[in-house]
């Protein structure tokens, strides 16, 4: 089309489809995110309660397809993407939130309503089990034509047992829509389907969006703490690892001090410790208290720990006393007197 064609058509919209246009732009300069919603069959006074819910968080903006085509298209930036789904009886809502907050929204907004004859059913259309609370008469035939299990018990019409009487896709007959009616049964949501959103120059369809945003987030920790785990094993350091490997090396590099007897000031009250414990597991084995320094009589030797008393015990197992050496010990019992005295005089000489 030529400049001139294209003026001459420009020159013959009406002021009031311009001022619509630009209104529409502004509307969708005002959000970070827009999207176009489905709001077929949904009754004037429930559109309305659905507006005042969302006011505060999302604004709803009606206009013909053709100004919202024509909108779309004037602010470009990728929101011309959402044309493909302005048909039929639909509008624009805009919001500050990120288009997962706002398909939530919109999905909590919805209310059940009544169906009518020749809808389709959304989902399989099931009579629950109980007590109908209408009186006997020709309602019990009714429910048994629709498909229901029914039946006159304790003076009232009971349905005895769960029954499907449509199965999603099929349409509503006019009985089963009085008996539907009769027993105050809504199988259908009303509310603002959502067909797409645009947000930060990405298009987002609804399947995207229905996603269970606990579980979402749960799935999230259990990855960064497997990440985190495996930087830590892996000795790679990063902002969040740094710290806890640092940590490691320290306490590998106090072990290591302990194990060589490193005298080192952060090293030292380990070795101390660990020296006390030597002398008390000596002096333990001393039957002469006499010979002991007053602080050492009567201790008792360390714990073992489990891991060593095991391997001592199968050592044990595995090797036999030698009837030679036995036979030795008992021939020459002045060798251990010998022995206990001179570890006596060796801890008496360490302490004074």
């Amino acid at each position: 089309m030529s400049d001139s064609a294209a003026a001459r058509r420009t020159d013959t919209i009406p002021e009031w489809k311009r001022e619509e246009v630009a209104d529409l732009v502004e509307f969708l300069d005002r959000y970070q995110s827009v999207g176009v919603v489905d709001v077929a069959g949904i009754p004037s006074r429930q559109l309305q309660s659905m507006r005042r819910d969302l006011h505060g968080s999302a604004e709803i903006r009606m206009s013909r397809n053709t100004l919202t085509v024509r909108a779309l298209e004037e602010v470009g930036e990728g929101f011309e993407e959402l044309t493909d789904y302005v048909s039929g009886q639909v509008a624009l809502v805009g919001t500050n939130d990120n288009p997962f907050g706002l398909y939530k929204q919109l999905e909590a907004s919805k209310t059940p309503a009544p169906i009518s004859a020749g809808e389709v059913a959304p989902d399989d259309i099931v009579i629950p089990e109980g007590d109908t609370g209408v009186d006997p008469g020709p309602f019990v035939g009714e429910l048994q034509q629709v498909g229901a299990a029914a039946r006159i018990m304790d003076g009232s019409i009971h349905v005895t047992e769960d029954s499907t009487v449509l199965e999603a896709g099929e349409p509503v007959s006019d009985d089963l829509e009085g008996v539907l009616s009769e027993l105050g049964i809504e199988p259908k949501e009303v509310g603002l389907d959502l067909r797409g959103v645009f947000s930060e120059g990405v298009r987002f369809e609804p399947d995207e969006l229905a996603i269970d945003v606990d579980e979402y987030r749960s799935d999230v920790a259990a990855a960064a703490s497997a990440a985190r785990n495996l930087s830590v094993n892996a000795a790679f350091p990063t902002a969040e690892t740094t710290p806890t490997l640092l940590a490691n090396a320290a306490g590998d590099a106090k072990s290591l001090g302990v194990f060589a007897a490193i005298e080192d000031p952060d090293v030292l009250p380990d070795l101390i410790g660990k020296a006390d414990a030597q002398v008390r597991a000596v002096a333990a084995e001393i039957d002469d208290d006499d010979a002991l320094p007053e602080e050492l009589r009567g201790v008792e030797a360390p714990a073992a720990p489990a891991a060593e008393a095991e391997t001592d015990a199968a050592d044990a197992d595995e090797e036999p006393a030698d009837e030679d050496d036995t036979d030795e010990t008992e021939a020459d019992p002045d060798t251990d007197d010998d022995d206990d005295d001179d570890g006596a005089e060796g801890l008496g000489a360490m302490f004074g």
